[in-house]
């Protein structure tokens, strides 16, 4: 098993954390419920990127990977980090979704975020 330093770690479950409390505040304030859930969603990619390494190496790895033709194509994780951030910038794009909708997508992006982080950090967010 891999496992992460205490400092990483330290931040992936805090974010985790954070994404959660973002989503309970939510469902209790629909009038701001988009803004929330888009800042869940990007606590939960943070997340996952202290999990794995270096935020910001990981960021510029997905991002170069979503400008040029996949290289690395049969990496599951490069894929579910690229799916990730699709529906990260589909969401900050699209403001109109249902809130229904969105907690749902935010509440699968979460448990991604969740597996990967007890998968690195080695205990259960």
């Amino acid at each position: 098993m891999v496992t992460i330093g205490n400092y990483r770690r330290g931040w992936a479950l805090r974010y985790l954390r954070e994404a959660e409390a973002e989503l309970v505040a939510a469902r209790k304030t629909p009038s701001i419920a988009h803004s929330l859930v888009l800042e869940a969603l990007r606590k939960a990619q943070a997340a996952i990127y202290y999990s794995l390494g270096d935020p910001a190496f990981i960021e510029s790895i997905v991002y170069q990977s979503l400008s040029t033709p996949p290289q690395n194509a049969d990496e599951p994780i490069l894929k579910c980090l690229i799916e990730i951030e699709k529906t990260i910038q589909k969401f900050s794009q699209t403001p109109d979704l249902q809130l229904p909708e969105s907690i749902a997508q935010a509440s699968n992006v979460m448990q991604i975020a969740s597996d990967i982080v007890e998968l690195f950090a080695g205990e259960k967010p």
